[in-house]
């Protein structure tokens, strides 16, 4: 009977332990997903501009720059959300830079739809110097990856098309910045 008290007491105390331990646990999944990744989208558009200027020469800090939408490398005819709020962000930062950032939205010198934003094309660059006094344009291109956004931003100099300073980039895809992209 000793022997068989001590075994129940034993068996007991396990399940006891295996009960309490078993209180201790998350219930938190082990694995985050791609999508639950964190990333101030400002702040890294923000940084990039910064870079951007740091690697343009031959900016006129006292004539005005254009911002022209982003668009995707895949289909360089429409933006997106992500597009259009980058260039928002960026005309943004170039601003506080100290460079004058003309504000062109109610322009008709740029393709402007609905939906879509102002998109630049290559053959109204020369027309924006004399039009709008624009030295340059910003313009951004984005790819979509598995799980990164691959962008590639640049500076070009409106009389001539040169590229004065370009910057390349990415940024996870987390559920924000998917919910920006195309569908």
């Amino acid at each position: 009977m000793n022997l068989l008290n001590t075994r129940l007491v034993m068996v007991a105390m396990i399940l006891s332990l295996t009960f309490l331990l078993a209180g201790c646990g998350s219930n938190k999944p082990t694995s985050t997903s791609r999508f639950d990744v964190e990333v101030d989208l400002v702040a890294e558009l923000n940084k990039a501009a910064q870079t951007l200027l740091s690697r343009t020469a031959g900016l006129n800090h006292s004539q005005p720059v254009i911002t022209a939408s982003f668009v995707s490398v895949d289909n360089m005819q429409s933006s997106s959300t992500f597009g259009r709020q980058s260039s928002e962000i960026f005309a943004t930062a170039i601003s506080q830079a100290g460079v004058p950032v003309k504000e062109v939205k109610l322009r008709d010198s740029l393709f402007i739809q609905e939906n879509t934003g102002e998109l630049m094309l290559s053959r109204e660059l020369r027309h924006l110097s004399t039009n709008h006094s624009a030295q340059a344009v910003a313009v951004g291109t984005y790819a979509v990856g598995g799980t990164h956004l691959y962008i590639n931003v640049r500076i070009v100099r409106s009389s001539d098309s040169v590229i004065l300073g370009s910057h390349n980039f990415s940024l996870p895809i987390n559920r924000d910045i998917q919910r920006m992209l195309p569908r």
